[in-house]
C-alpha cells in the first residue's frame, strides 16, 4: 500500500538584519504598575509596547522547580490505567515566573524503564539551545535514576507548556503548564491559569504509536479538560465559578496527541488577547480553532445578573481527527458554587474544520515587519509513503531519524560535520539574516507545524501549490507571529524567521504519531556560535549508554 504527495520545502536566506541577538535591559525611564485596570503596564519602563525580542527586564529573580518523572496509575475520566507523571500530578505542576526571571528545573528520572527529557514548548531559549530538552537533538535521554538541570530565562511572557520529547510519553501524562506573568493587551480581574485540552485513550501511548504506524491513527474514545472528564457515569468534569461582571483570563492549550479542537463556552463571548507567546490586538470570538501545540489567551466576562450553568466545550474536529467524543469533552462554568446540576445550554453552530484561525484576526500588538526583498529559490520534492508495513513521513525524500545516544549537539561539540541525509539538516550559517521556508503538502490532512527556538512570521497559507509567481502577494507587514501553525490539507505555508538564536532546532509536525514516524527536520543555526556544556553532555550520554547496554534498549522511532 502506498500513499504519495509532493511537499516543497524552500529555503531563502536574506541579507537584511533585524534586532540584536541577546536581549538587554530596556532603557526607558517611564514606569507603570500592572493592575486589573491597566494590564498594558508592567514595571520599571517595561510595558506592552516593549520590543521583547530585544529588551527584557533584569529581575535578578530565579524560580526553581524539582520534577520527578515517575510511573503510576490514574483515572482521569474514571477509567484507571498506567500513566507516567511528574510529581504524581496530571497535568504536571505549573512553572510560574515573571517576565525576565531565570528558571531552573531539576528533573529526576524515576521511571522504571524509559528515558526522558523535558522540552519547554514556546520558550525561545535565547542562546540556551542546549536547554531545549529534546533527546537526540540537544541531549541524550535522561536515563532511569539520572537527573538533569535545565536553566533558561523568561525572555517572553504569556502562556506556554512543557512536555516530554522522548518517544510518546508526553501523551501518557508527562506535561504541564508554563505561565509567565507580564503585560497584556486587555484588562482582566482574575487569572484562572491553564485550560488544557487533550484527547484521551484507554490504551498507553507506546501501544497507540505502533498501531498508528501500521494501521493508521487510533480513534480517541474520550477527551479531557484540565486532566479530567467523565466516562460511562464515572469520573468528574472540570468546573469553575464565575461572578457577574468579573473578567476572567484563561490560557487555553491544545496538549493533544492527535486531536484538533474547537473550543467554546455556551452563551459567552471570548476576547482573544494572545496566540502562543505573542500578544495580539484583541478580537472577539464565540469559538476558537486550536491545533496541537497551539495556545490562545482569552478573557471571558461573567454575565450580569446571570444564574445557571454553562457548558465549556472542546469539540474534536473530525475532518482531521479520529474521535468518538465529539460531544463528550466538556467542562462547566457555574454562577452558583453550590450547584451540582449539569448545564442544559446549547453549543454555538460551527463548521467542522481544522483550518487555523483567520490570519486577519491574529495581528501582533508589537509591530515587526518581515524583509521586503529576497530571491526566491525552488525547493525539493518530499513524499509520504507506506513501506515495510510502517507509515513513514518523508521530508525531502527522507524520513527523519536521529540517535538517542548521539545527539546533534554532541556532534556539533565534537566538530563532526558529517550529517547523514536521514538527519534532515537545514543549515543557516549567517547571523541576523532572514530565512524563508515554504512547506507544501498535497496530502489531504492538516498538520500543526512547530519550530523550536523561534517565533516565525506567517507570510501566507493556502490551498494548492505555492510558486515564484506568488511572492508579491506575501504579507510582509506585521504578519502573524507564533510557534505553531496549521499546514492546510493539500496546501502550503510560507514562514519567515530571523537567524538570531544559534542552536540546533527541531521543526516538526506536532501530531504525536507523525513526529515518531519521521515528519521533522532540524535547523542548524550559526553552528560555530552554538552554546553547549560538554561536561553535562558527556555525563548524560554516558549514563544513558550504561543504561542502554545493561537493559538492551532499542530505539523504535525517529528519535524525537
Amino acid at each position: 500500500m502506498r500513499f504519495a504527495f509532493c511537499l516543497i520545502s524552500s529555503l531563502l536566506t536574506l541579507s537584511s538584519a533585524l534586532g540584536v541577538s541577546v536581549p538587554s535591559k530596556h532603557s526607558r525611564a517611564t514606569s507603570c504598575v500592572n493592575s486589573s485596570n491597566n494590564r498594558k503596564c508592567w514595571d520599571k519602563g517595561f510595558d506592552i509596547t516593549t520590543d521583547y525580542y530585544e529588551n527584557v527586564p533584569d529581575t535578578g529573580v530565579t524560580r526553581e522547580y524539582w520534577f520527578n518523572v515517575e510511573n503510576g496509575t490514574a483515572a482521569p475520566d474514571g477509567v484507571e490505567m498506567p500513566v507516567q507523571l511528574i510529581n504524581g500530578s496530571f497535568p504536571g505542576p505549573t512553572i510560574i515566573a515573571d517576565w525576565g526571571d531565570n528558571v531552573v528545573v531539576h528533573v529526576t528520572n524515576s521511571l522504571q524503564n524509559n528515558g526522558t527529557g523535558i522540552h519547554f514548548h514556546g520558550i525561545r531559549q535565547n542562546w540556551t539551545s542546549h536547554m531545549d530538552g529534546v533527546p537526540s537533538i540537544t541531549q541524550c535521554p535522561i536515563a532511569p535514576g539520572d537527573s538533569f538541570t535545565y536553566k533558561w530565562r523568561a525572555t517572553e511572557y504569556g502562556t506556554g507548556w512543557y512536555h516530554s520529547h522522548f518517544y510518546v510519553q508526553a501523551w501518557d501524562g508527562v506535561f504541564g503548564g508554563i505561565l509567565i506573568n507580564g503585560p497584556a493587551t486587555a484588562n482582566y480581574d482574575v487569572d484562572l491559569g491553564h485550560v488544557f485540552l487533550n484527547d484521551w485513550y484507554h490504551t498507553t501511548a507506546d501501544r497507540l504509536v505502533l498501531q498508528a504506524a501500521t494501521g493508521g491513527p487510533p480513534t480517541a474514545p474520550n477527551g479531557l479538560i484540565n486532566g479530567t472528564n467523565t466516562w460511562n457515569d464515572s469520573g468528574s468534569r472540570f468546573q469553575t465559578v464565575f461572578e457577574a461582571g468579573k473578567r476572567y483570563r484563561m490560557r487555553v492549550v491544545n496538549a493533544g496527541a492527535d486531536q484538533h479542537f474547537r473550543f467554546m463556552i455556551d452563551n459567552h463571548t471570548m476576547e482573544v488577547i494572545a496566540n502562543d507567546f505573542v500578544p495580539i490586538h484583541p478580537f472577539n470570538a464565540t469559538q476558537l480553532s486550536i491545533g496541537m501545540g497551539q495556545r490562545y489567551d482569552i478573557i471571558v466576562t461573567g454575565k450580569q445578573l446571570q444564574e445557571g450553568n454553562f457548558w465549556m466545550r472542546a469539540i474534536p474536529q473530525l475532518s482531521c481527527s479520529e474521535s468518538d467524543a465529539t460531544d463528550k469533552v466538556k467542562g462547566i462554568i457555574r454562577y452558583d458554587s453550590s450547584s451540582t446540576a449539569d448545564p442544559t445550554t446549547s453549543a454555538y453552530s460551527y463548521t467542522d474544520s481544522c483550518a487555523d484561525e483567520d490570519s486577519s484576526n491574529l495581528i501582533p500588538y508589537l509591530k515587526l515587519d518581515a524583509a521586503s526583498t529576497y530571491d526566491y529559490k525552488t525547493g525539493e520534492n518530499v513524499e509520504v509513503q507506506v513501506t515495510d508495513n510502517a507509515l513513514l513521513w518523508l521530508m525531502n525524500r527522507t524520513s527523519f531519524h536521529t540517535q538517542w545516544e548521539y545527539p546533534s549537539l554532541l556532534q556539533v561539540a565534537q566538530g563532526n560535520d558529517t550529517w547523514l541525509s536521514r538527519q534532515r539538516v537545514i543549515t543557516l550559517p549567517g547571523a541576523d539574516k532572514w530565512a524563508y521556508i515554504v512547506i507544501h503538502s498535497p496530502f489531504a490532512q492538516d498538520h500543526p507545524m512547530h519550530i523550536h527556538g523561534h517565533d516565525f512570521w506567517l507570510l501566507q497559507s493556502g490551498y494548492g501549490n505555492f510558486d515564484s509567481s506568488m511572492v508579491d502577494s506575501l504579507t510582509l507587514v506585521n504578519a502573524p507571529r507564533r510557534d505553531v501553525v496549521m499546514l492546510p490539507a493539500s496546501g502550503y505555508i510560507v514562514l519567515a524567521l530571523k537567524t538570531n538564536n544559534p542552536g540546533v532546532w527541531l521543526a516538526h509536525c506536532h501530531i504525536a504519531w507523525h513526529t515518531s514516524e519521521g515528519f521533522a527536520v532540524q535547523i542548524l543555526e550559526r553552528e560555530s556560535e552554538i552554546p553547549y556544556n560538554m561536561t553535562s553532555l558527556k555525563s548524560t550520554c554516558s549514563n544513558w549508554d550504561a543504561y542502554v547496554h545493561a537493559d538492551d534498549v532499542n530505539q523504535y522511532d525517529s528519535g524525537v
